[in-house]
């Protein structure tokens, strides 16, 4: 387990809403000490999702103290399981994905199934579900049906096209959504072809934004006392944060180009390469801070250049500058590069991989990624949860468990007997 995460250094002042311990393949929990609990304690999540807005979503929810029941088919585990490298036969990206998670099995396409959600979505405040739209319908399972069985309850349904238009039923992922958005269009080199991230953007922004709709929600039901649907199009928050392209557009007919590293609004802002071989950031959003850094590469003369007064027009001379700036960081070691500029009190950061990040002092000093205890893996160290709260901090209490681990537990916790429960696993329920 790792530590909450909260504003102080001192984090062990600090509990979370629950104190976790695994005994063998079952999580026990304690009550909180010193009365003091996670914010969203006592919030119940049924993650009915896969592939990855959904469960990101529903993870979210759980490192600030919700119960969330990851729900998964008997035979037909979560993708994300398998996604990417694994350990000892231990997919690690679910270890990410599926922390503070109990697992369980169900087959939503049977009649047991279908039963034990409803009886799960009685006790639940938050659905999460990304199926194809009309598959819950056809399962008996949709908004009329989950409505009824808790009025209270919040459905986020989360699909790559939202629930209705012309591309609803389509099939669709977070890459698609990174195309349509206009995101591969400005990404890349002027002359080379539109760029697709390396990862899992789309997904990741509106999993962020699922957690947000879902929090918008649960707050609007304090107020009516009714549940509501959620429908998130993945295709959608991508171009939210894309900025004013459409307003852009609308107003002044401008579309954005695609400008590598450089951007049309100031300058100079690119990665340089120092003299050892490696690579650095410069950003000058600022005009002060473009002033510096030309003093600090000997070009003071180009800050009375007419055209470096506003941010645009030192864009479109983006050529002089990157000269002026690279050649001076070409000619210095990446450690001395990243001195002059902090005493320059110049925006500049280092090009990192992954194992820079591990090792990085300011990653360090807020625990941005951190140990946590596994049963399966022993220490692992994966991503902290996404901000820090003074008074009601969250914190990974345990990684992504093995598949179906809390089935039993979850399911005689909502009043099945042995029996039922061996009657459901006969009939493939389960």
């Amino acid at each position: 387990m790792s530590e909450p995460r909260t504003t102080s250094h001192i984090a062990t002042a600090y509990v979370t809403a629950e104190h976790v311990t695994t005994e063998g393949d079952r999580v026990t929990t304690a009550p909180p000490a010193a009365g003091r609990t996670a914010p969203l304690h006592g919030v119940r999540v049924l993650d009915l999702a896969t592939l990855f807005a959904g469960p990101l979503a529903a993870t979210l929810l759980g490192d600030f103290g919700a119960d969330v029941v990851k729900v998964e088919h008997p035979d037909r585990p979560d993708p994300s399981r398998g996604h990417g490298p694994s350990k000892d036969g231990v997919g690690l990206w679910w270890k990410l994905l599926g922390r503070n998670k109990r697992t369980i099995t169900l087959n939503l396409s049977t009649p047991g199934g279908r039963d034990t959600l409803l009886r799960l979505a009685s006790t639940a405040d938050v659905i999460v579900e990304n199926f194809r739209p009309g598959t819950l319908e056809k399962w008996d399972l949709g908004w009329e049906e989950l409505s009824a069985a808790n009025p209270r309850l919040v459905l986020a349904r989360v699909t790559a096209f939202g629930q209705f238009g012309p591309y609803a039923h389509r099939p669709g992922f977070g890459t698609l959504a990174e195309a349509m958005s206009g995101f591969a269009a400005i990404t890349g080199e002027p002359e080379a072809p539109p760029t697709l991230p390396p990862f899992g953007l789309a997904d990741s922004i509106a999993g962020l934004a699922t957690a947000y709709a879902v929090m918008t929600a649960l707050a609007a039901r304090e107020r009516t006392g009714e549940g509501q649907v959620v429908d998130m199009a993945i295709i959608e928050p991508i171009l939210t944060v894309l900025g004013p392209q459409p307003l852009w557009y609308d107003q002044l007919g401008y579309v954005q180009a695609r400008t590598g590293n450089r951007s049309a609004n100031n300058a100079p802002r690119n990665t340089y390469r120092t003299a050892d071989g490696d690579w650095v950031a410069v950003s000058t959003s600022a005009q002060s801070v473009a002033e510096r850094v030309m003093r600090l590469v000997g070009r003071p003369e180009l800050i009375d250049e007419p055209w470096f007064a506003t941010g645009a027009e030192r864009a479109a001379h983006s050529d002089v500058l990157d000269e002026a700036v690279g050649s001076w960081i070409a000619r210095h070691t990446r450690t001395d590069v990243l001195a002059a500029f902090e005493k320059a009190e110049a925006a500049i950061a280092p090009v990192q991989d992954v194992r820079d990040v591990l090792t990085d002092p300011q990653y360090q000093a807020l625990d941005t990624v951190t140990s946590v205890d596994d049963p399966e893996l022993g220490p692992i160290r994966m991503q902290n949860v996404l901000f820090r709260l003074s008074a009601t901090p969250g914190a990974i209490r345990w990684a992504g468990r093995p598949h179906g681990a809390d089935t039993d537990a979850v399911l005689t916790e909502l009043g099945l007997t042995a029996d039922e429960l061996s009657t459901l696993r006969e009939a493939g329920a389960l």
